[in-house]
């Protein structure tokens, strides 16, 4: 299975999942009196759109190179991730105002069943955010992440819910504003994790080096061509899924630029062998 339909399939769940929970968090936070639900719901309707974007951010920078996009797409990528981080945002303004505003008018207590219900979301959010993150990890994708990220954020928010009801539930007449400020909490947890999904896509659109890892696997591979004597300089630039390679690489000085080429091509050959997630290539030959 291509690392583009993995993409595409995680999306969909997210998508389908966050549809469901939406409907049950705002039918819940309705009846049940809880405006940290009704915050929750609101959150999880941003989250599909967000989805939705991450999707058509896939499917744009899967498209192969051509001629006014040498390096291919990839770079749809971190933009596609820093709209998504822009309805994080809008959520936790949304979800603080409307706290602020609830918080100052007089409510009923929340029905302890919401409980209930926060516990079945919190517990399915934590595993949407595991199963959509291993798969961005393991396609390298930072859309993917952002959206793995809103599950994480979700299931905080209904932490804070959960903690806000059993306040006001346990306490009683006074608490019935304890989810308001559960739900104005969960939006600074927003926030922040909106930063935390923002700061790796602005260093991969900076070309910010994060690579050390794989720099360090790029240059013991390389021994292993025969010719191949070493390897200086080795920038990396993640562009999508793919991350592209300028390598210097020495070779004996008294070989012909004819042979020199020719392992310029077998090392380029051997790299995107055992590295399958290398796109484009350059190998720059240095006299040993």
């Amino acid at each position: 299975m291509s690392n583009q339909t993995q993409a595409i399939q995680a999306t969909y769940f997210s998508i389908i999942g966050n549809t469901i929970l939406s409907i049950l968090k705002g039918l819940a936070g309705v009846f049940g009196n809880s405006y940290a639900l009704i915050a929750d719901a609101i959150e999880s309707t941003t989250d599909i759109f967000a989805s939705f974007l991450v999707l058509l951010g896939i499917k744009y920078a899967s498209r192969p190179a051509d001629d006014n996009h040498p390096y291919g797409h990839g770079r749809a990528e971190p933009l596609i991730t820093f709209l998504v981080v822009g309805f994080l945002i809008a959520s936790a303004v949304v979800i603080a105002y409307e706290s602020i505003i609830n918080i100052n008018t007089p409510h009923q207590l929340p029905k302890p069943w919401t409980l209930i219900v926060l516990g079945i979301i919190i517990i399915w959010k934590e595993y949407s955010f595991r199963l959509v993150m291993k798969k961005a990890i393991q396609i390298n994708s930072s859309s993917l992440k952002a959206d793995a990220w809103h599950h994480r954020s979700d299931a905080i928010t209904s932490i804070a819910a959960f903690i806000g009801i059993s306040i006001a539930v346990i306490l009683g007449k006074g608490y019935e504003a304890a989810d308001d400020w559960a739900a104005l909490l969960a939006s600074g947890f927003i926030v922040y994790n909106s930063y935390m999904i923002f700061r790796p896509a602005l260093g991969e659109i900076m070309d910010e080096h994060f690579y050390d890892d794989l720099v360090i696997e790029i240059r013991d591979i390389a021994k292993d061509v025969d010719g191949i004597m070493g390897t200086e300089k080795c920038f990396i630039r993640k562009a999508g899924m793919v991350y592209h390679v300028d390598l210097h690489a020495r070779v004996n000085s008294e070989i012909t630029v004819r042979e020199g080429h020719e392992l310029a091509h077998k090392l380029q050959d051997h790299l995107k062998l055992k590295i399958p997630k290398l796109g484009s290539i350059l190998i720059h030959i240095e006299p040993d």
